[in-house]
């Protein structure tokens, strides 16, 4: 496969590679039977790149080839209370903050469709969802007979589906030619210029921060923050209202209303790609210890006995399993999902059991791959009857700080 030599976003040959991690699995929330399925599974490189130009980040090794959004790929977050409260909130601000009352709302990657059902619930809305991977998995009282499925890709074929309201969460970061795609979207709105959209997606800013190795996998070939994906936007032909983050700093969103020929105001920083350029070279500085910080944990817990589990059967976990030298001191996987219960983590394949497992487990360690579902994981570990230690992946393991210290993520109000 060709290496990227060019920045999807904005064209630029300007591409420096800074992270790089061989045979990973091509897919991590995939449903997979057995621990072999598991372990076999195809695997692709990452080789993440940052362009100078705009501050997009890319993997250059990535192939779309690889790819398989099916009826197995289980990414809903859903069963997490902490979650749905969120999802809940997230569907109120949006219809109040856009009248989106009795309105046509379209949603592109709507996994199996429950944001799009609360906005169309809630608001008394029609809605379509675009998504391969949907299969009316939902149970009968969480769907909604004001929402039509379309079980495929978004792609030309469907442009001349229009709405009032176009919403994309956590699809984007899938998606290697991000210009073209966004691009699309332009061209299917047309001249309706009061059509409103919100694209959610990972926000870079807070991986760089957080040295997160646990959030680079396959599955995402690109990253941005605020300044780069207002580049995006501003370019397609967009006014962009608003970018801000979510979720505990994990999620950036953007809202944007398309204008004909080039926004009034543009917002595009190139300080701020100086910034994010600071932040990946301490990314690339810390990463080689936090991978020994961890391989130490693991083997000084291995080596006395301890009982140790991650909590998130996910893209995390497997991205902190495959990463790391010593991930056989990890007994488990759990997972608050009851689809994935008894399914295998891609590349490593360890097994992935229901929280009441634990009551019989009783592992010493509990590590939480994902730190803003701490307060819930202690309340499902209490219900079952586990006292043991738990360790946010995100938890200071003593690394000796990076000279660089991370500047705050711009929120952009027009």
């Amino acid at each position: 496969m060709k290496t990227m030599e060019h920045c999807p976003t904005c064209g630029s040959s300007t591409l420096e590679p800074f992270y790089a991690v061989a045979n990973v699995p091509v897919h991590s929330v995939l449903m997979l039977a057995t621990r072999e399925e598991a372990v076999n599974y195809p695997t692709g490189d990452i080789q993440l790149a940052v362009c100078h130009h705009c501050g997009f980040i890319t993997n250059r090794a990535f192939d779309g080839s690889l790819q398989e959004y099916s009826a197995p790929y289980e990414g809903t977050q859903s069963y997490s209370p902490t979650f749905q409260a969120f999802h809940k909130d997230l569907a109120e601000r949006l219809i109040a903050r856009y009248d989106l009352h009795e309105k046509e709302i379209i949603e592109i990657g709507c996994g199996q469709g429950e944001f799009l059902i609360l906005l169309c619930e809630l608001g008394q809305n029609r809605g379509i969802g675009f998504d391969p991977a949907y299969d009316n998995r939902l149970p009968v009282g969480m769907q909604s007979d004001r929402v039509t499925f379309i079980a495929d890709f978004y792609s030309e074929e469907y442009t001349s589906y229009h709405a009032d309201f176009v919403c994309c969460k956590m699809t984007l970061e899938h998606i290697p030619q991000t210009a073209e795609f966004v691009q699309r979207v332009r061209r299917s709105i047309g001249d309706r210029l009061d059509t409103k959209v919100f694209f959610q997606v990972p926000n870079a800013r807070y991986v760089l921060k957080d040295r997160a190795f646990w959030d680079v996998y396959y599955e995402h070939c690109s990253y941005f923050d605020a300044n780069t994906l207002t580049y995006l936007f501003e370019n397609a032909g967009f006014q962009v209202l608003e970018t801000r983050t979510e979720y505990d700093d994990q999620y950036l969103v953007i809202e944007a209303v398309p204008v004909q020929g080039q926004p009034a105001v543009r917002h595009f920083s190139p300080t701020a790609v100086q910034t994010l350029l600071q932040m990946v070279d301490a990314f690339r500085q810390d990463c080689q210890a936090q991978f020994a910080a961890w391989d130490r944990l693991l083997a000084e817990w291995q080596a006395v006995g301890k009982r140790v589990v991650i909590w998130g059967g996910g893209s995390k976990g497997v991205a902190f399993l495959t990463t790391l030298q010593h991930n056989a001191a990890i007994g488990h996987a759990v997972d608050i999902n009851p689809n994935k219960h008894g399914t295998f983590m891609a590349g490593t394949g360890h097994e992935i059991v229901s929280p009441t497992m634990l009551a019989t487990y009783q592992p010493d360690v509990v590590i939480v791959m994902n730190p803003v579902y701490c307060a819930e994981i202690q309340r499902e570990l209490d219900a079952v009857g586990v006292q043991a230690r738990m360790l946010a992946i995100d938890e200071d393991l003593n690394l000796s700080p990076s000279a660089v210290v991370a500047q705050p993520e711009p929120h952009l109000v027009g």
